[in-house]
């Protein structure tokens, strides 16, 4: 029997749906639908009737899926049309600690977006004697009245004991009300930030946890009992229980799930991954095989939640052009189906000969310039889609071809009003896209630090076509339309890695800290759905701000691998030289375990006229059937045994550890064993790194193959 997962994205314009065998990653079926804003079940309708069409056309059998995840703008389109419930703080202390929780705690409206703000109530309960259930009781009646729909519990430091927030949060929701614990999203100190996570968060519920209901029951109805999760903004994906909690975590998820199929379907390792839509065009950073992440922000608060970064402009393979003086003057934000305008290049019929110009409004408050072509039947435009493929810059069709009599037909005509040629007028609308898009790759080039000569821009999304090979061609930079590109953001939340973050703030945290920190992220994933031997736990230690970090990343099954679908040596090395831009170097492999394989080159650096030699050494950690892991720009490594890991991380700190004005520099350190990287990166200590050590190998044969990797600092 066939084991398939099911993704499915909602997107501004359309909601997709793909099957994805887990044995190849084939695609086993897709399914498209308009996403159904205006539904009374919101886009939950348009999640279940894309699945039920993926099933029924692809003829899956509901005993055949083992996950169902997809991507949500339930979150983000909350906050932004200000569809949230009022929020009651219960701040929480005593003496000094109430004195920071009243002032800290106490918070104005937050601004959401133009117009939208998100109210807020005040209550505060002084701990000196403990907190009673009528205690609580009391307060949050009280703030219901003043007109709060749902509560947050917050105290000044929570995070060392959280038995108060707990207490008022049971209680609410013994009254009937959704409540979140501060604590529950964050361990940090920093009240205020905690709890404008916390009021963020709750203000959600409502809408959130009555779409997740409806969707699962509808899932249920249709006789699949797999696993429905949601995907993270941060690539990840988290059960519906957990999101029903915490549905913060879904902010941007939608962005996220094309960025976690870039890194484990397209298997991009480096690059900025251009995600194009009807509405929209989402740009993102791969370096190093890793995804770039930040802290989110709601308008210019800043947010205890972690969020890929990805930045959003308004044009896309839909969005209408703007006109002035006979020539295009702008394109976007607004797009064909907001302004009610049909795609030209899609059109029926061929024949644009006869045809009025006008310039619209769509919406109150947006310029009255932009182009509407009217003929007998009925109202289009011209888009970015119908350039693209005039210009013949198409390879790629996605949704399907255009109709190339209509796409020449309309251009022809619109330029003929302007007095002016088809190829200028489409190259025109195709101009001010990528000047927007440029913008936005030359602010990631320069924040990341990218080299701009390598850097290759991925195209994915149904608008891919119609933006990044004219836009690649304007920057004079390589470009790649992603396979299934259509379909990308579903794909990724299907393949999406279950995940958790545990931060906590710990002065000076002893090898018992990380461990235990280390335990409660693994554990957290664990009783998400992930296999317990499929987990990678990730642990930093930020001493600026005294935390300690923990992401731990798990899938929910272990894939029967295809023996035939697994590269030899020589496939894997052909993938790490494109990837590595190693078209001189002699590359090889350097060491392997059952899963995963070591494979980079040597290279010479000559300084001062050649009087002074370098040797670096780069290097991908890639999987048998070719999806880089990581990459690495420079590496000393160790081929042993389970049993020598810790004798060889002593050995390489001692060998590259050094100093500089901030004092000792420790290189990072890497273990490749089985299927799993062990990250050691974050961590500032040998004893810290050899205490994790010996608690993520414990459980392994120690006389397996293991490979030790150690970056210098530089």
């Amino acid at each position: 029997m066939r084991k398939i997962k099911i993704g499915i994205d909602v997107g501004g314009t359309f909601t997709h749906a793909v099957a994805v065998n887990v044995e190849d990653f084939s695609i086993v079926g897709k399914a498209c639908v308009p996403t159904t804003h205006t539904s009374k079940q919101g886009v939950a309708e348009g999640v279940v009737a894309s699945m039920l069409v993926l099933v029924n056309e692809a003829g899956i059998q509901p005993e055949e899926i083992i996950l169902i995840a997809h991507s949500t703008t339930q979150a983000t389109n909350a906050l932004l049309e200000g569809d949230v419930a009022k929020v009651g703080i219960v701040a929480l202390g005593k003496g000094l600690e109430g004195t920071i929780a009243r002032k800290q705690a106490f918070l104005n409206d937050i601004y959401l977006a133009p117009g939208k703000l998100l109210p807020v109530f005040f209550a505060y309960i002084n701990t000196s004697a403990g907190v009673t259930r009528e205690q609580a009781k009391e307060v949050i009646e009280d703030l219901h009245k003043q007109g709060a729909q749902v509560m947050v519990a917050t105290e000044a430091f929570g995070p060392d004991n959280n038995q108060h927030e707990k207490l008022v949060v049971e209680v609410a929701e013994e009254m009937g009300f959704m409540a979140t614990a501060a604590c529950d999203l964050s361990q940090l100190y920093g009240i205020k930030v905690r709890t404008r996570t916390a009021i963020v968060n709750a203000s959600m519920m409502p809408k959130m946890i009555e779409t997740a209901n409806l969707t699962e029951e509808a899932v249920r109805q249709s006789g699949i009992k797999a696993p429905l999760m949601v995907m993270r903004s941060d690539g990840g994906i988290m059960d519906i229980t957990e999101m029903r909690k915490r549905p913060i975590l879904t902010m941007l998820s939608g962005p996220a799930a094309g960025v976690a199929a870039a890194l484990m379907y397209a298997r991009i390792s480096d690059g900025i991954f251009v995600e194009v839509g009807g509405t929209s065009t989402d740009i993102s950073v791969i370096k190093n095989g890793m995804p770039q992440v930040k802290t989110a922000q709601i308008g210019n608060n800043r947010l205890s939640v972690k969020t890929i970064d990805v930045r959003t402009i308004g044009v896309a393979g839909g969005s209408v052009p703007r006109i002035g003086n006979n020539k295009v003057v702008d394109v976007g934000p607004r797009s064909a189906h907001i302004a009610n305008l049909a795609y030209s290049a899609y059109a029926e019929h061929d024949d644009f000969s006869e045809i009025e110009i006008e310039k619209i409004q769509p919406k109150p408050g947006d310029p009255s310039d932009y182009l509407k072509i009217k003929t007998k039947e009925g109202d289009f435009t011209l888009t970015p889609s119908a350039a693209s493929y005039y210009l013949g810059l198409v390879k790629d069709t996605g949704h399907g071809e255009a109709n190339m009599k209509a796409v020449k037909s309309a251009m022809e005509n619109v330029a003929r009003k302007f007095n002016m040629k088809a190829a200028d007028l489409a190259e025109s609308i195709l101009e001010n896209t990528s000047v927007k898009v440029e913008k936005i790759i030359k602010s990631l080039i320069r924040e990341y630090k990218l080299d701009r000569d390598f850097v290759v821009l991925y195209g994915g999304g149904g608008g891919a076509s119609a933006l990044v090979p004219h836009a690649a061609r304007y920057m004079k930079m390589k470009h790649a339309i992603a396979q299934d590109a259509e379909v990308i953001s579903a794909i990724g939340a299907a393949m999406g890695m279950i995940r958790d973050t545990v931060e906590k703030s710990i002065f000076n945290p002893t090898e018992n800290d990380i461990v235990r920190i280390r335990q409660q992220a693994s554990e957290s994933v664990i009783k998400m759905g992930a296999k317990p031997e499929t987990v990678e736990v990730q642990v930093e230690i930020d001493n600026a701000n005294k935390k300690v970090i923990a992401i731990a990343t798990g899938s929910s099954d272990l894939a029967a691998r295809d023996a035939a679908k697994d590269l030899d040596d020589k496939g894997l090395q052909e993938i790490a030289k494109e990837a590595l831009k190693a078209s001189n170097g002699h590359i090889e492999t350097f060491g392997k375990t059952n899963l995963l394989s070591v494979v980079g080159y040597t290279k010479t650096i000559n300084h001062f006229f050649g009087l002074m030699k370098e040797t670096r050494q780069p290097v991908v950690v890639i999987s048998s059937d070719g999806t880089i892991k990581r990459k690495f720009d420079d590496v000393v490594l160790r081929n042993c045994e389970v049993n020598q890991v810790k004798r060889h991380i002593t050995e390489l700190i001692e060998e590259l550890r050094s100093y500089g004005d901030g004092g000792e520099l420790m290189p990072d350190v890497f273990i490749v064993v089985s299927g799993k990287i062990v990250d050691m990166s974050g961590l500032m200590e040998l004893s810290q790194i050899l205490s994790l050590v010996e608690f993520d190998l414990k459980d392994l044969d120690q006389e397996e193959q293991a490979i030790v990797l150690a970056t210098k600092k530089r």
